[in-house]
């Protein structure tokens, strides 16, 4: 037994049983792989995989257990390379962070120049994609931390959730827009024009469900996104008004619309920061959390890491 049939069989769970993909994505060879997890099989005596011909059609019950341990095998010996990393190269490495594009663009900046600035060798990647993607990511070890709205709470076995701010919504709309002469903005009001806002999976959508549904409305929703820049551009079009993120909207860059404060019609929404439970996280890992969020200390972090039961707080 090694590690690298452990990585063989770990990526092919990973990648729904398909082999070549599991090949393709370690740099080696499909014949390789299924000879090593063959191997792996004959010497823990038991199969792994459920087999129909030479395709893999399924995991079998001592095959789910093997997974679960090469999993976590995988992730300690990750976190051991961690450990040396930190204590030989305090300043060198790279950090993954997975966020929405929401974050990314309007509240991620400040702390992302500012760790670039402080840690110059630090190779620094953000990947975008859905709250459930994101989260999917950091539990399978292919991204550091998650930042996002939705969805971190949906996985407390496997995450830690820190939060970190509170935002609301404006609505949005160009500069001549009946809705901009409401003296006091309501649901009903927002519900009688035609809406463009937030896909489904992102951005507190469902807090802005839960609302109109409270009221027994239902919002005429023309045209969904995954980003606020979608979204004003089609505003700024004519195809409706625009309900989105405040931190989403500039006066000064976004000359041709204009806003009005919609946080006395939805329940804030809390994004907030999802760490794998079992992660050991570089030094410079704290630092950009607290960048980001100042109030998340690293031995804040690290007593929420251990069970210490320390509420972050807001």
């Amino acid at each position: 037994m090694n590690i690298q049939q452990l990585r063989y069989v770990h990526e092919v769970a990973r990648r729904n049983l398909n082999v070549s993909e599991a090949a393709a994505a370690l740099y080696t060879s499909q014949p390789g792989v299924s000879k090593q997890i063959r191997l792996l099989e004959e010497e823990l005596g038991v199969d792994i995989f459920v087999r129909h011909g030479k395709r893999l059609t399924g995991v079998t019950d001592p095959g789910r257990q093997i997974l679960a341990i090469a999993e976590r095998t995988l992730r300690e010996l990750a976190n051991l390379k961690q450990v040396g990393d930190e204590f030989s190269k305090e300043t060198e490495g790279s950090l993954s962070i997975a966020t929405t594009h929401t974050q990314a663009r309007y509240a991620l900046p400040p702390a992302v120049k500012a760790f670039m600035e402080r840690y110059p060798k630090v190779r620094l990647e953000l990947h975008q994609g859905s709250p459930t993607q994101i989260c999917e990511w950091v539990i399978n070890g292919q991204s550091d931390i998650a930042i996002a709205t939705e969805a971190i709470d949906q996985y407390p076995e496997e995450l830690l959730m820190l939060p970190c701010y509170q935002w609301n919504r404006s609505v949005i709309a160009p500069p001549k827009h009946p809705i901009l002469k409401e003296k006091i903005l309501t649901l009903e009001a927002i519900a009688r024009h035609p809406l463009v806002t937030y896909d489904f999976a992102f951005a507190g959508r469902s807090k802005i469900n839960q609302a109109f549904a409270a009221r027994d409305l239902k919002p005429n929703v023309v045209l969904t996104a995954i980003d606020a820049d979608i979204i004003k551009t089609y505003v700024a079009l004519g195809l409706g008004i625009g309900l989105v993120a405040s931190m989403a909207y500039d006066p000064a860059a976004d000359k041709g619309l204009r806003a009005l404060d919609a946080s006395h019609l939805f329940e804030s929404s809390t994004t907030r920061i999802g760490l794998r439970k079992d992660a050991w996280l570089r030094g410079y890992a704290y630092v950009f959390i607290e960048l980001f969020a100042p109030h998340l200390t690293r031995r804040l972090i690290e007593a929420a890491l251990k069970g210490g039961g320390e509420d972050p707080g807001l």
